[in-house]
């Protein structure tokens, strides 16, 4: 990623159908050579966002920069981004080659030219034996293949992708998403990836935006929104299993201050600020471990279920005969539905959120 200007400057964006805000005071730049990542769930305005950038759609309000330059007024084909779409929409009386080379034809490139990097883009794809085929001869994962290649012939200044793997199976989503961040070091261009998956964000991003019903929760590393998230959204939407919450209160007694509710109770570091009513602790399932009852700081509670997940276990739990929580332990734990365990909450690994679920800062 450079650290120079942005290659996309997106300025007080906002975007609204009738009485629908769909977009709400955007601001944000993307970094020359960046993977960045817009997620969030259905409806939140993420491929609305990618669409007015690619001039698909029209901002009601704010500018978007593209290179340095206004791009508010300029149509889709002289913005120089280049858009992927999860139904890959090739043409399918066209040949793989011919599919490639389209955008260089349009735009009137000697044959001779279009040829040369029709080849050099299949090698870099691994579709030098496909060229001759139509695109429904191929496999999912080689359409869309065909697809990024017809975007990256264009060498525009950014990818726009919108959500390009969603309509692959499991596992050839997780082999194109090692795919696709090979092609990106190696073509270094700047990358605008739309998803509602969190793991595929979490796996993919430089950076993540995090959205929600138009408005940007947190911007920032996936290693920092992990660790760091802004509020009680984005603590249970990026992580998975998601963030365990617990409604409660902070109290202070004998030097000691703590969180008290729904079956628990966690020291916290004295300086934390007390705050006034009700706040939500958060513990990752990681954070939770299985510890025994002679720990004075053991938690008593019913194991309802256990999902063997390869190395992992996750345990649903109920603490306290209402709270619900998930642990994750190494497999073969030998714990079983129905045992009772006790558990034990690492307290420099919580989060505190107040009550309207921003994120509460814990002191030192």
């Amino acid at each position: 990623m450079n650290d120079g200007a942005p290659a996309i400057e997106l300025v007080e964006i906002s975007k609204r159908y009738g009485r629908t805000q769909a977009l709400q005071s955007v601001d944000l730049d993307i970094g020359s050579g960046e993977f960045l990542v817009l997620l969030g769930p259905s409806g939140c305005g993420k491929s609305t966002l990618l669409k007015i950038v690619a001039g698909l759609e029209e901002a009601t309000d704010g500018e978007v920069y593209i290179g340095g330059r206004l791009a508010n007024y300029l149509r889709p084909k002289d913005r120089d981004v280049a858009m992927v779409f999860q139904n890959y929409a090739l043409y399918p009386h066209m040949t793989v080659g011919t599919n490639l080379g389209f955008p260089l034809k349009m735009r009137k490139v000697a044959r001779s030219e279009v040829d040369r990097r029709v080849r050099e883009i299949a090698a870099l794809l691994e579709l030098s034996n496909q060229l001759d085929k139509y695109p429904d001869q191929l496999s999912g994962g080689q359409r869309q293949r065909v697809a990024l290649g017809r975007a990256i012939i264009r060498e525009p200044v950014a990818f726009l992708m919108d959500e390009p793997l969603s309509n692959l199976d499991a596992l050839l989503r997780v082999q194109m998403r090692t795919e696709l961040l090979r092609l990106h070091r190696r073509v270094g261009r700047t990358t605008v990836y739309v998803t509602h998956d969190q793991v595929e964000a979490m796996t993919m991003a430089d950076r993540i935006v995090v959205l929600r019903d138009g408005v940007i929760q947190q911007v920032g590393t996936t290693a920092g929104v992990y660790a760091r998230p802004a509020n009680r959204f984005v603590a249970t939407f990026v992580g998975s299993p998601p963030m365990n919450l617990v409604s409660g209160r902070l109290v202070d007694g004998d030097g000691r201050r703590r969180f008290v509710g729904g079956g628990l109770s966690v020291e916290l570091p004295t300086r934390t600020p007390l705050g006034d009513g009700e706040v939500a602790l958060g513990v990752r399932p990681e954070a939770v471990a299985v510890t025994g009852p002679d720990d004075p700081d053991a938690i008593e509670a019913v194991v309802d279920l256990v999902e063997s997940v390869g190395a992992d276990e996750y345990l649903s739990l109920t603490i306290g005969g209402t709270t619900s929580a998930t642990a994750r332990v190494e497999g073969g734990s030998g714990i079983a539905d129905g045992d009772r365990i006790h558990l034990r909450i690492d307290p420099a690994a919580v989060h505190l959120f107040d009550a309207a679920g921003d994120r509460i800062e814990l002191g030192d």
